[in-house]
Parts: C-alpha cells; structure tokens; sequence
C-alpha cells in the first residue's frame, strides 16, 4: 500500500455523532432523473416501497434498500414475482422504484449476492452476482441499455461501493483458489476504460469493507483481520490510520459523500472520526447505520432493545426522530440528503395499513 502512515488517537465523546457512506455492488443508469419533487406534494410519513406499480403486495420478501441523494430513487432486493411484468418466477432479483412515478424496473436476469447499490445521482445501480466458481460485479446502464462487468480477472470480486455519479467503483478482490494471497482493495475509473487502481493489498483473507467519497478521491476500508479503519487520499497517494487509534477494534460503517468523516464501531459505541481534526465523536450504547450525504444526519439502533429499533439524530442539535418504533433495519445508504427520507426494510405488519403479506417488506420514511 502507498505510503505515509498517520494515527490520531484524540478523541471527544458527544451524545451528537456523525457522517458517512459506504456500500457495495455493481451499476445502472436511470432515465430522466431529477430532484426530487416539492417537499409538499409526497409529505411527512411512512410508505411502503415493495409494491407493484398498482399497489399490490409482493409476494415475496423484500429487502437490501438504498435511496439517491434527492430521495426520488430506491432500490432494493426481492424474491416477489409481481412486482413488475418481468418479474422473475424464482429467486431474488434487484429493482428500482421511482417515487415520483411510483414505477418499478427489475435490473437485470442476476439474483444479487448481497445488497444492490446506486449511485448517488441516480443514474447507476450495481449489485454482485454469482459467475461460474467466482463472484462478479455487474454493471448497468439503463439509458442505453448496456451493460458491463468489472475487471476482476479470474478472481472474485464484490462489496462494491459507488461514487456519486458512478464513475468510479471500490470494491474487494479476493483469490478463492489462493487464500494466503489473501485481497486487495481497488477502484476502477469507467471513464479511463474500467482501468483499476490498487488501494491497499491486504494479506489475510477475512472480509474488508470500502466506501468511497462522492468524488472519488477518498476510500475508507477495513482490515478485517486486524479490525482497524484506515483512509485512503487517492489524490495525495497517503494512507491515513488506523483511525481508531492503537490497541482499539474498529468496524467500517460508512465515509461521508464529501470525505470528511468516518463512521465506525467499536464495541457497543459508534463513532464518527472528523478527518480534518482527527477528533472523533462517540454515541454509545449504539449501532450506526447510515448517514446522509451532507453528513448531519445519522441513522442508528438503540442497542436498549426496550426503545425503537431506528433512530435518526441531528447531529448539529442532538435531537433525535423516531424511524421505526417496530423491529426494522437499514443499510448504509439509507438516508437522502438532509434526513427527508429513510428507507428501512420489517417484516411489521402495522407499520402501514393494510400489511397482510405476511413478508419483509421495504419502507420509506418521510420526515417533511
């Protein structure tokens, strides 16, 4: 891996915590997309996402959600086969609903291995898909309709992690026929024909975790055999960690869209690591799970299983918005800009009128 090494171990523990992004898989473009309409015309409340156009139940469980930056677009895994006219008949597939629209697209004949991601402006969705022996990272373009799959040779390559307009793409190549080569982290460039650079070679072969910068310049990853977080500045070519400082485990939750602060876990307590001061502010006694892109807004689980399941908090005022008061979770990517909307997936069936499915189902949240 390139070069200079830094640690910070200054740390602030605040009740308010903070930032990040992160995520894995391949990539789509949508058509048409736009900002999202008037905070007026959806308004505050819940809906439920996992439905066809027309507003029946899918029969099937859904799950894995992610929304774009302006909360109109949301994509998520399903095993239904009706939520659109070329749904699969078995096993799970990756769509996309627009919210203005209230249309879903299935992506692609692949049954996804692991959550589906999409970039932040809406126009890519990725997801990794079973390839022979291996694991590929499938790409799509829906405004044209191609479609590419990343250069992982003949290894396996997945959790992949997209930038905002999807032009670059951090994901984990790993040598399943070679374990004590242990993997690698990479960002491929689709505009400078799918060329990778290599972020960090790691010699184990437990499990690392990237999430990239809106603009491609930062990549924060995890080793998962040491359990530190580290920062890659993919334009200063330095290496910044383990954030966490020294003889402290780390897990990977998110890197916010503009670089500037980490998520991660440690024990039962999130932090949120400010790059640019190398302090870090603690939520104890919580999960993080997903920030917003402007980095205020955290959504995380109470670790007291006695309150609600998800919670959003300011991170500037330190209040806090009741997501799910019913057993829900969410993955990163969950929360669009500013915390108007979160998606979550429970299988609850009063979370909305009318839930008699009996399945998982995918939710969003609207705060305004």
């Amino acid at each position: 891996m390139s070069a200079e090494v830094t640690r910070s171990t200054t740390r602030r523990a605040r009740a308010a915590l903070g930032a990040a992004v992160a995520v894995c898989a391949v990539t789509v473009a949508l058509p048409g997309v736009a900002s999202a309409e008037p905070a007026g015309a959806r308004g505050a409340g819940v809906e439920r996402i996992s439905v066809a156009a027309d507003g029946t139940q899918a029969d099937g469980d859904s799950a894995d959600a992610s929304i774009t930056h302006d909360g109109r677009r949301v994509i998520f895994s399903s095993s239904a086969t009706n939520l659109t006219a070329d749904a699969a008949s078995a096993g799970a597939s990756v769509y996309v609903r627009d919210q203005r629209t209230g249309q879903n697209q299935r992506m692609g004949d692949l049954s996804p291995i692991g959550p589906p991601v999409i970039s932040g402006d809406g126009e890519y969705i990725g997801y990794a898909h079973q390839w022979i022996t291996n694991v590929r990272i499938r790409q799509y373009q829906m405004s044209t309709g191609r479609t590419a799959s990343l250069n992982c040779s003949a290894y396996t390559c997945d959790q992949a992690s997209l930038n905002t307009d999807g032009r670059y793409t951090a994901h984990v190549v790993r040598y399943p026929r070679q374990p004590t080569f242990g993997q690698r982290i990479e960002v491929q460039d689709w505009n400078n024909g799918g060329a990778n650079q290599n972020v960090a070679v790691l010699t184990h072969s437990k499990p690392s975790k990237p999430s990239i910068s809106g603009d491609g310049r930062y990549v924060a990853y995890q080793d998962g055999q040491t359990e530190d977080v580290f920062l890659w500045d993919r334009t200063g070519a330095t290496t910044s960690g383990p954030i966490e400082g020294p003889d402290k485990a780390a897990a990977l939750v998110q890197l916010s869209d503009d670089g500037g602060k980490v998520v991660y876990l440690s024990g039962s307590d999130t932090y949120v690591h400010d790059v640019r001061t190398g302090t870090a502010q603690l939520l104890p006694n919580a999960k993080g799970v997903a920030i917003d892109p402007t980095g205020r807004y955290l959504l995380y689980a109470p670790r007291d299983t006695s309150g609600p399941a998800l919670t959003l908090r300011d991170l500037r005022t330190g209040t806090d918005e009741i997501i799910s008061d019913q057993p829900a979770s969410a993955g990163t990517d969950a929360v669009s800009t500013g915390g108007r909307d979160v998606v979550f997936q429970s299988a609850a069936d009063n979370i909305v009128p009318g839930d008699t499915n009996g399945k998982s189902d995918v939710f969003a949240r609207h705060l305004y």
